[in-house]
């Protein structure tokens, strides 16, 4: 079993905005190379990712543009604000303290006063 296949859905909903605004910080890019992308380390759909797309578009995070391509219809293609770079930074950080924090309470490092 690939890691993510059976990622319990709650953890999912909490990682993939971090995921997306990190893989489009790289390169601006379209729906599907999102999914491809994401996919390396959780299960998703094509489905999934464009009503997120929309949130963090609607929230000022993401800008999108189309661009005609030679092989289909046009694409549309997401790229990141200065909002949305603020927001990478801050959910970064927020996310390697909770690593950390479950990290140590995994470890049993946490004393019976530690809160």
């Amino acid at each position: 079993m690939q890691w993510g296949e059976k990622m319990n859905s709650q953890m999912k909903r909490g990682t993939l905005e971090l995921c997306a605004l990190s893989v489009v910080s790289r390169g601006d890019c379209y729906g599907y190379e999102l999914v491809n992308q994401i996919s390396k380390c959780m299960e998703i759909t094509e489905g999934t990712i464009y009503p997120l797309m929309k949130r963090l578009k609607d929230s000022g995070l993401i800008d999108s543009y189309i661009v005609e391509s030679n092989e289909g219809p046009p694409r549309k293609y997401y790229k990141l604000t200065e909002m949305g770079k603020e927001e990478l930074l801050r959910l970064t950080k927020e996310w390697y303290d909770f690593e950390k924090s479950i990290e140590r309470l995994l470890k049993g490092e946490f004393g019976e006063n530690d809160g």
